[in-house]
């Protein structure tokens, strides 16, 4: 993805991640000294697949790959840092229009309006594998949007949680913030933050997966708890957004794709309201259809345990959700048989992020730490990229061992916890200056005293 704003390129589609790669790094490309060296064949995606697959082969039957940190060879790779792909604001404008509604049920519809905008990238794009983050790496960026979507249900409001003005298609800058903050086991936290409309997002990603030998199964790791969102402006309101799990295939067909077979749930226990989804992989002749559907319904969050949509009671249903997720979602509200659309992913693309400049990134700061690498893959050097690839890994090695022999536990710069608070994290006062000085444009940031590689 591009470093731009978003402006009108919102509804085009994003370059891809090497061509994002290289406009982060045409401006001071002066900064990358990198030896000169034979530019080789780039492999196409059939030749980059079947290497894969023949990596993966030696680890059919362990319980999650994920936890191994194997390294691919660049060649392999997609020259994006993970923590920048990993994120959950392909349409911030769907984020921060999650309080307008004054009305309980269009508030938790408009949390499943973003909830199905968050994944564009696999829906307009094809998955990748980026760069595996490093102890102490990090990201931070902004996303500026106007404040246009429309109001799902009932009355709503566009109003600045700062001095109470309209924020009807203005400009609103959204601030994110994540850090590798366990290696073993490999977890982030992250930080989503827009003081103009009083809305914040938090959570830790840890993925677990498993090789089959014809697809990756990937399910949310021990202390992922799913997405966090608070809604400052009702009173605090907080949302639950858990992950399902999912399946990377496409392995010997030469296209990878992904394909959700699971159930998921969004709870909000201010107000009662809770949502099954259930995602649906295949349908007749093995053909995926990308459908889901879901129920809606009030309840005691802390007490429910229903996890089947079949298993709530027509008189408890408050509305129904359905349709593609690579397409477009509908809802009907309970005593109604008209479905009104909640969102078409159709013109959707994901929006440009506005990162710092190089200058004002830190070493240990994702773009600017795996610049070198970044840099040999785009030049075809592949064997450069990945012999500076394996320094970082055998460095982050080398840190490791210190520190163990030292008895000394890592800890975090921008959040409280590797692991802790249970499901969310929570930000130290670096954290909290990181994330002011994104939204102020002041991008300066003291050096870590203590990196991981």
């Amino acid at each position: 993805m591009a470093s731009s704003s978003a402006g009108s390129s919102a509804n085009k589609p994003s370059p891809p991640a090497s061509s994002a790669a290289s406009t982060a790094s045409s401006s001071t490309e002066t900064s990358l000294s990198l030896p000169t060296a034979a530019v080789e064949k780039t492999p196409d995606d059939s030749s980059k697949l079947k290497t894969f697959v023949s990596i993966l082969r030696k680890f059919v039957g362990v319980a999650d790959i994920a936890s191994v940190r194997f390294s691919l060879p660049a060649q392999l790779l997609e020259p994006t840092p993970n923590l920048e792909y990993w994120n959950y604001l392909d349409r911030p404008e769907t984020f921060i229009s999650i309080g307008d509604s004054d009305d309980d049920l269009g508030r938790m519809l408009a949390v499943l309006r973003f909830w199905f905008t968050k994944d564009l990238k696999y829906v307009k794009g094809k998955p990748c594998k980026p760069y595996n983050s490093t102890l102490g790496e990090f990201f931070r960026c902004n996303w500026i949007v106007e404040d246009k979507e429309p109001t799902v249900l009932g009355e709503g409001h566009k109003i600045s949680a700062i001095d109470k003005t309209s924020t009807e298609n203005q400009s609103v800058k959204v601030s994110y913030l994540t850090e590798q903050t366990s290696h073993h086991p490999p977890v982030s936290a992250f930080w989503v933050d827009c003081p103009q409309k009083g809305i914040s997002a938090r959570g830790f990603d840890q993925l677990s997966a498993k090789f089959t030998g014809t697809s990756i199964r990937v399910t949310p790791g021990a202390h992922n708890l799913g997405i966090f969102v608070n809604v400052e402006s009702r009173d605090h309101e907080e949302y639950q957004l858990t992950h399902p799990a999912a399946h990377l295939g496409g392995f010997f067909r030469g296209t990878l794709s992904v394909t959700v077979s699971d159930t998921c749930f969004v709870i909000c226990p201010k107000t009662g309201l809770k949502v099954i989804l259930h995602y649906l992989e295949e349908g007749w002749l093995g053909k995926t259809q990308n459908k889901v559907t879901g129920v809606i319904y009030k309840c005691d969050t802390n007490t429910d345990k229903r996890t089947r949509i079949k298993d709530v009671p027509e008189k408890e249903v408050l509305g129904r959700v359905e349709g593609c997720w690579h397409d477009q979602i509908f809802y009907t509200l309970a005593g109604t048989k008209e479905p009104t659309l909640l969102v078409d992913l159709n013109p959707m693309y994901p929006v440009p992020k506005v990162i710092p400049p190089e200058a004002e990134q830190l070493p240990n700061e994702s773009r600017r730490f795996w610049g070198n690498v970044t840099q040999a893959i785009l030049n075809r050097q592949y064997s450069e990229a990945t012999r500076r690839k394996q320094e970082v890994e055998e460095r982050q090695r080398e840190k490791a061992a210190q520190r163990k022999a030292q008895n000394e536990e890592w800890q975090p710069r921008f959040f409280t916890g590797s692991v802790t608070p249970v499901g969310k994290p929570d930000l130290t006062d670096d954290g909290k200056l990181a994330l002011k000085g994104l939204q102020q444009g002041n991008y300066h940031l003291e050096e870590s005293l203590i990196t991981g590689a």
